[in-house]
């Protein structure tokens, strides 16, 4: 049971047991709520010093003005643009994140969805199973020879390249906020987004949702490109507009999509025209589509709660 001297911490989403015990066992008393609302946490968080979260929440100004005892905000895995980073640092709430607990797992489901398309295995493996045997109909491509193009080259973004390596690829990378960022990884070309456009075959977008980057991937930015390519999207759905990835589709500009992110990854509130266009989307055989998991593995659960229980122990 807590006392009035043990500050209390909210946990609203599912984490791996390290993190409640090693938060317990730092003297904090922990509230585990994995199913609870965004509007019941606004409705409590009055009392708590501390807030574990995942996408669910949104941490927005009036949030941290209800929130008058909260010292430390946690989120599991990256993205921050949940948080009034501005105004928690001015409320003097620490947040603290692990884009690396599950950076790796991320890299893998790139790499996974990927391979898949190219070699046909969800429709080789469906027509297999109604007997059905195609085999030139399924004739795949392979990465070997093929110019991978990575924007974005944070802890994802080197997770992938790190990935490449053995596969006979030429790997371009830009990053708009760093420079001389791959001098310890000699397959990997630091260059600009010209010559990704000029030589890729294969795009992968490792981006956090800003104001710059949402909605950045239109239909302009499809006709800079000067080969046909696949796109992969681990990052986050509103950079690219989900219309003029289907108008690519159809141009040939894009060759397949492997997407475990969307412009609106709730179907509940699917917009008429968002139904159209996502049944559109989802209707094609060279488009992969997976509910936003790619860094939703047993070893990065774990990964994330140490790493995040780690940053919190010394704030």
């Amino acid at each position: 049971m807590t006392t009035k001297e043990q500050p209390r911490v909210l946990i609203t989403d599912g984490v791996h047991p390290l993190l409640i015990n090693g938060l317990t066992a730092a003297g904090y008393y922990c509230d585990y709520m994995p199913s609870i609302s965004l509007e019941d946490v606004r409705a409590i968080i009055s009392q708590y010093q501390g807030i574990i979260i995942n996408s669910k929440i949104t941490v927005d100004r009036p949030f941290l003005d209800d929130a008058t005892q909260l010292k430390f905000i946690g989120r599991l895995g990256s993205g921050l643009e949940i948080i009034d980073l501005e105004y928690a640092k001015a409320k003097q709430v620490a947040v603290h994140r692990a884009p690396d607990g599950n950076c790796d797992a991320v890299a893998e489901h790139a790499m996974g969805m990927l391979l898949s398309l190219a070699i046909n295995l969800r429709r080789s493996d469906q027509q297999v199973r109604q007997k059905n045997w195609q085999r030139e109909q399924n004739r795949g491509w392979e990465l070997m020879g093929k110019t991978v193009g990575i924007v974005g080259f944070g802890y994802t973004g080197i997770a992938l390249a790190k990935r490449l390596i053995g596969f006979g690829v030429r790997v371009l990378v830009y990053d708009k906020y760093k420079s001389n960022y791959a001098k310890e990884m000699p397959h990997v070309i630091e260059t600009d987004m010209e010559q990704i456009q000029e030589e890729a075959d294969v795009l992968s977008l490792h981006l956090p949702s800003t104001p710059e980057t949402k909605g950045l991937v239109d239909g302009d930015y499809w006709k800079k490109f000067k080969k046909p390519l696949v796109l992969v999207n681990t990052s986050r759905g509103n950079i690219v507009q989900t219309k003029a990835l289907l108008e690519a589709l159809d141009s040939g500009q894009i060759i397949g999509a492997c997407l475990d992110v969307l412009e609106n990854e709730k179907p509940v509130s699917y917009t008429k025209n968002e139904n159209l266009l996502f049944q559109d989307l989802f209707a094609r055989e060279n488009v992969l589509v997976t509910p936003h998991i790619a860094g939703w593995t047993v070893e990065s659960k774990e990964r994330l709660a140490d790493l995040l229980l780690d940053r919190i122990m010394k704030q």
